[in-house]
């Protein structure tokens, strides 16, 4: 059995491990609508040559990483399957690809000496769909390292092609990709909470999105700074993160932005128990989002906001101003109304409506609630945001029901999962 050499340099040159790719390949089968059930394994079988022709779906999205032929990858089909054509086309096409895999080194070292740099629309058209790729990823999965520094690369590329003679349109457009790229990476070190690596990632962000004159990527960026300032205990930052991103000039003109910052405002007010500030600030958000179109286009990260995630954030305030039972409420409607594929926040939600459940001492409900949060995420690991917040659940579970034996029964799991994941 002879080893696939040609995926193992794409590989190399691209910078990417097995398990990486097989993320880059789930991201893309996500997106088009399939399971994203590649593994590292299943790369490993391709290194090695056991899996001489993957799956078509497979060999698309690989395609789709690497910007060449599946052939070109050292793929091969079966012999009844090969054509005298196909086997002509290899020596192109391998050169082709080993110019498209080899990153910036290859872009900048032009085939022809003089010859001007090509980076137009299609070059910000492909980093787009990357990068949509990516949140699709996240929706499924939520943060984790190779989320990261797929989302690293792709800014690196972004910022690369900025400097190789485009337009000057074109360039605010690879800057304000590069501010996206960064600003998924910061959230991923967010989602797994590690605040530290979080807030520079922010700062470059932030940098970018004024390079790129993005008032959507600074909204954006805000709004996670106050997410960020919340994870630290620093309430007071959080609001003044919040309102910024409402002072951002996007939410003039698109009132669903608006109702973004008014939400994360009432969140950061709810997490000072400013009861009055919060809830005035969630009828702002209601009242943006009631005059928004949804159907207008947006980036890809925004798809996770709108009537159901608004409704979430309703919980998330009502629960932390001492209202449990209208939170557990909102809770019910938005898991009502949270789509399917995004599992993550729908295990979010999960975990707020077990912690609504248990302010109201409903324990035995609440624990069944809880164990449904592991079922939902089954399958991948639980991003650090949403450990911390079963931990929130256990910490307040004994203290309510310390001698309860359904409390020590999911004491037990939670235990048990913590390990697993």
């Amino acid at each position: 059995m002879q080893g696939n050499e040609s995926l193992n340099t794409a590989m190399q040159e691209s910078g990417l491990t097995q398990d990486e790719l097989a993320d880059r390949v789930n991201a893309h089968l996500i997106r088009a609508g399939y399971e994203g059930t590649v593994s590292d394994r299943t790369v490993r079988n391709w290194l090695t040559g056991r899996t001489g022709w993957p799956h078509p779906r497979q060999r698309e999205a690989l395609e789709a990483v690497f910007g060449c032929t599946a052939e070109a990858l050292g793929f091969s089909p079966p012999a009844r399957r090969r054509s005298t054509s196909n086997a002509a086309e290899d020596p192109l096409r391998r050169r082709n690809f080993l110019t498209a895999t080899s990153g910036t080194a290859a872009a900048m070292a032009a085939p022809f000496v003089g010859a001007p740099p090509q980076v137009g629309t299609s070059d910000v058209i492909r980093l787009r769909q990357g990068l949509d790729a990516l949140m699709a990823l996240d929706d499924i999965r939520g943060g984790h390292e190779g989320l990261e520094r797929a989302a690293l690369a792709g800014a690196s590329e972004a910022l690369a092609k900025q400097k190789l003679g485009a337009t000057q349109r074109i360039r605010l457009r690879l800057f304000s990709l590069a501010a996206d790229y960064t600003a998924t990476a910061a959230w991923s070190a967010l989602d797994v909470r590690q605040p530290d690596r979080a807030h520079v990632l922010l700062g470059q962000a932030l940098y970018l999105a004024g390079m790129a004159q993005d008032t959507v990527a600074e909204l954006r960026i805000w709004n996670s700074y106050a997410m960020l300032a919340h994870q630290r205990g620093e309430r007071t930052e959080a609001v003044d993160s919040a309102q910024a991103a409402q002072a951002t000039p996007i939410t003039k003109r698109d009132p669903l932005f608006a109702s973004l910052a008014h939400a994360r405002t009432a969140v950061s007010h709810a997490n000072l128990v400013n009861r009055q500030a919060a809830i005035r600030s969630l009828g702002y958000a209601q009242e943006a989002l009631s005059k928004a179109d949804l159907k207008d286009p947006r980036p890809s990260w925004m798809a996770f906001y709108g009537p159901a995630e608004l409704t979430a954030m309703t919980a998330i305030v009502h629960d932390r101003i001492g209202n449990p039972t209208e939170a557990e409420a909102a809770s019910h409607r938005a898991l009502r109304a949270i789509p399917d594929q995004f599992r993550r926040n729908r295990a979010l939600a999960t975990a707020r409506l077990a912690l609504a459940q248990l302010h109201q001492r409903e324990i035995d409900q609440a624990c069944a609630t809880a164990s449904s949060v592991f079922d939902l995420m089954k399958g991948s690991p639980i991003p650090g945001r949403m450990r911390s917040l079963l931990g929130d659940y256990y910490r307040d579970l004994i203290t309510l029901a310390p001698d309860a034996a359904v409390a020590r029964e999911w004491g037990d799991r939670y235990r048990a999962e913590w390990r697993r994941a």
